[in-house]
């Protein structure tokens, strides 16, 4: 008994180690933390698991970023509710997988964005050119400074 909770906790110690280490692989903190109510949380959650669910832990975290750095910004609604329901903003929001329940990994890249990591390094855009239908990011792309992760392009 003794030795399998030994296992359990080392196994438990090397999680918080991959844990550490990727919040040291976010460097890239440009924002201020910010707190939010468990309705916002579970708002950005539910957003990042309908955008970016096939995407790379630190693609999540770039897909959270977007909206917090759109909330800060003049361009966009200063609150997340009113960023992720813009008319057009997320296609998550336009077809529907916003209400797809997000896994632990959603919830954990919105804790990381919140904290203040960034990716993007401030992007407000971002888009995956593989499937885009629209031809207006494409356009944007072309005469700004994009940031590849993942599958999508993260652009100011």
């Amino acid at each position: 008994m003794t030795r399998k909770y030994h296992l359990l906790q080392v196994s438990k110690s090397d999680r918080d180690m991959r844990r550490e280490t990727e919040v040291k692989h976010h460097p890239e903190r440009h924002r201020p933390k910010m707190r939010v109510s468990p309705e916002e949380l579970a708002l950005l959650a539910h957003t990042v698991y309908g955008e970016a669910r096939g995407e790379s832990f630190k693609g999540q975290v770039a897909v959270a970023a977007v909206i917090l750095n759109r909330v800060q910004s003049d361009e966009f609604p200063h609150s997340i509710r009113g960023v992720i329901y813009q008319p057009n903003a997320f296609t998550a929001v336009d077809d529907g997988q916003i209400h797809l329940k997000p896994d632990q990994e959603a919830y954990r890249a919105v804790k990381e964005a919140l904290a203040g990591a960034d990716p993007t390094h401030g992007a407000l855009y971002y888009y995956n050119p593989e499937i885009a239908t629209s031809t207006w990011m494409e356009k944007k792309a072309k005469h700004r400074k994009a940031i590849h992760i993942g599958n999508h392009l993260f652009l100011k």
